[in-house]
């Protein structure tokens, strides 16, 4: 027996064959109820928690079975006593990892999903709508960082295939024997047609201070061509498609304007705050998607917003949260 494993033997501290250190390990995909805030409302959720350590060349590997078992505790004492932000839990967690786990240092995701309730655009019917929220964090011995952010859909119109369809609107209608004059009446008085891709947007916010995710599901869904619903009678569905049309754009405009909006929309973010746009269309007529993304320091993009000139640096997600 003296060779054979022992239940209290400590397998994940012993030395590895090949003493290689390791960037990530740990768990991913654990499903927990949890209790969000955000503003005044809070209501229970089902969360998807991804947690990873730092693993030293000299230790085997880390005890996997206490990742649940620090959520549960996370979650029983602090979302039990009191409703927190996604990106709170997420931070408070990481600590925790931190401490129990004996690493240098701890990442946590959390994504959740959040009903918001509105208005369809024109006959004001209640709907709700599902968004994602996500709680990031990363915990060393030096302190947290944490980023909030938000994924939401909405629909773009494609500005080329529409400025193709308006050029041959045009000479169609000139052959029909319209004056120029009042061909450009009619082109800009009708909706050109073109093709629509469903987006999804993400925007994410490092920050120590705490953020309205409605402010931010405003920011992703107007930097698209137009917002969707689940419940569109005629008139809303009619709004829809006209607004679209009538700001057609592509997938890198809508990561510029969401991180222009945000820039506007939080004016307390300093310099070394952080964001990142994402931006992804489905497409129609192609059987690829698209995307396009930006990320950096608010410094970073505000320098180039108002220089023009290109910034020297795009910090990532990865190295700000490294910081």
């Amino acid at each position: 027996m003296s060779d054979a494993l022992k239940l209290d033997d400590d397998l994940q501290a012993s030395q590895p064959e090949i003493g290689l250190a390791l960037s990530r390990a740990g768990v991913t995909g654990v499903q927990k109820a949890v209790r969000i805030r955000r503003g005044d409302a809070e209501t229970v959720m089902a969360a998807t928690i991804d947690c990873t350590v730092d693993l030293a060349a000299d230790q085997k590997g880390v005890h996997m079975s206490r990742f649940p078992e620090l959520f549960e505790g996370a979650i029983d004492l602090l979302v039990d006593g009191e409703a927190l932000l996604v990106e709170v839990l997420a931070e408070q967690i990481a600590s925790r990892v931190v401490e129990r786990q004996h690493a240098l240092r701890a990442e946590v995701w959390i994504r959740a999903q959040w009903p918001v309730r509105r208005r369809t655009p024109v006959t004001g019917l209640k709907t709700q709508e599902m968004v994602m929220l996500c709680g990031i964090a990363a915990a060393s011995e030096s302190g947290t960082r944490r980023v909030v952010g938000v994924e939401a859909h909405g629909i773009n119109a494609c500005p080329c295939a529409q400025g193709l369809v308006r050029t041959h609107a045009n000479e169609r209608l000139l052959e029909a024997g319209f004056e120029s004059g009042d061909v450009e009446k009619i082109l800009e008085l009708v909706p050109i047609a073109t093709h629509n891709q469903r987006g999804r947007g993400t925007l994410y916010v490092g920050t120590e201070h705490d953020l309205d995710a409605e402010t931010l599901i405003g920011v992703v869904e107007r930097s698209m061509s137009a917002p969707i619903y689940d419940l569109l009678k005629r008139p809303d569905e009619l709004f829809v498609v006209e607004h679209a049309h009538l700001q057609p754009r592509f997938v890198e405009d809508s990561v510029r304007h969401a991180l222009r909006d945000a820039l506007e929309a939080l004016p307390q973010l300093d310099d070394h705050d952080f964001l990142l746009s994402k931006q992804v269309n489905f497409e129609t007529i192609h059987i690829h998607d698209v995307v396009a993304e930006r990320f950096g320091t608010v410094g970073e993009l505000r320098g180039e917003l108002e220089s023009g000139d290109p910034s020297r640096r795009q910090t990532t997600l990865a190295d700000w949260l490294a910081r």
